[in-house]
């Protein structure tokens, strides 16, 4: 294959950009239509005891990660290329950063892919805690708390000497190879997944399929955007192997705390330069019209505001933290609880955990004040 000219990388940019927009709209159709949500699958599963959304983020993960594996065994691509697969991990950063993010979770009404999801049928609620939240991960990004994060945090990392994947550690145990590996590790926890989600009968009818399924294959289209399409293997001015349309430089899948930051910091910048659309930047407004158009088929287009000013404060309160905590985590409830995940790596395990005791620990203390105050 003859390597590709700058023209030519340029219009692939272009394709890649229409298609991530295209996963965006699917994305959002199937959230607003299924009502897939991870902090409303824990909020059921403490309070209700009722595991329908948790089961469809657990069969949404299932498919994406055997999937993942399966491309890393046709060597397609490769988990090891991924912004997951760092030697070592910031892990405080990431424990402290996934707490934050999962209290905010809850204090906003959802993570930053619920809030675009809202803000397309109408709720202005999730437009200001998209902007703060923006603002609170461009600051972290790049403001003053940047300095905090690389010099307090950051500094502290860790990592197990076979690999950051749970897949390599088998690899070294067992004598495979890494791609047997990584797909062994995929197949065992994903059928242990799809075990567990198929002994609810709840989980059987076509609405919830949907979120599952179709979340699922929206993760493993975008690991396959990025990494296989998106892949140049010889850049005409470096010479080097590049994936076009990522902000890292890096193998990326879903995720949307750093995409929200980047149109904020294009929206205030683009006068001094022209920006870079990303494959992340190109999922937003697709979401959005998703979500949008789903509504509007099924007549719950409405307005919705804030009525009280309590309201207004615990959402500009979880804004903020899911902004800080997602760039400290490295990853939202999507970019590292779905994503992440689906590599099994070490740092995304640590993270997807903190959130989840994050938005567990905020969920009670939301009833128990509920209780207190009648």
């Amino acid at each position: 294959m003859a390597p590709l000219t700058l023209t030519q990388i340029d219009a692939l940019l272009a394709q890649l950009l229409w298609l991530a927009f295209a996963l965006g709209l699917l994305l959002g159709w199937v959230v607003q239509r299924s009502h897939f949500c991870t902090m409303g699958a824990i909020s059921d599963a403490l309070l209700m005891r009722d595991a329908t959304r948790l089961r469809q983020w657990a069969l949404a993960l299932a498919v994406a990660m055997l999937g993942l594996g399966l491309m890393t065994q046709a060597a397609w691509l490769t988990p090891l290329d991924s912004i997951y697969a760092a030697p070592r991990f910031p892990w405080l950063s990431y424990s402290l950063g996934g707490l934050l993010f999962g209290i905010g979770m809850v204090l906003a009404s959802g993570c930053p892919t619920k809030n675009l999801v809202r803000l397309g049928t109408g709720n202005l609620k999730a437009l200001l805690v998209l902007l703060v939240l923006g603002l609170s991960a461009l600051a972290t990004l790049r403001g003053a708390p940047a300095l905090l994060r690389t010099r307090l945090l950051d500094p502290l990392t860790a990592g197990a000497e076979a690999g950051p994947l749970a897949g390599q550690w088998l690899a070294s145990v067992t004598g495979l190879s890494v791609s047997h590996g990584v797909l062994a590790m995929a197949l065992g926890v994903s059928l242990l997944l799809l075990l567990w989600v198929w002994r609810g009968p709840d989980l059987r009818s076509p609405g919830h399929l949907l979120g599952g399924l179709g979340v699922g294959f929206v993760l493993l289209a975008m690991w396959w955007l990025s990494g296989v399409r998106g892949l140049v293997p010889e850049h005409p001015e470096t010479l080097e192997r590049v994936f076009v349309g990522s902000a890292s430089g890096r193998l990326e899948g879903l995720s949307f705390t750093a995409p929200l930051a980047h149109w904020l910091e294009t929206f205030l910048t683009q006068s001094t330069g022209p920006q870079r659309l990303t494959l992340g930047m190109a999922l937003v407004p697709g979401v959005v019209l998703g979500a949008a158009l789903s509504a509007w088929r099924r007549g719950e287009l409405r307005w919705e505001g804030f009525t009280r000013t309590s309201d207004l404060l615990r959402h500009l309160l979880g804004a903020v933290l899911m902004g800080m905590g997602g760039v400290m985590a490295m990853g939202c409830s999507f970019g590292q609880g779905l994503t992440g995940l689906s590599t099994l790596s070490w740092g995304s395990m640590l993270a997807a955990a903190a959130m989840v005791a994050g938005a567990a620990l905020a969920v009670r203390a939301q009833w128990w004040l509920a209780e207190r105050h009648g």
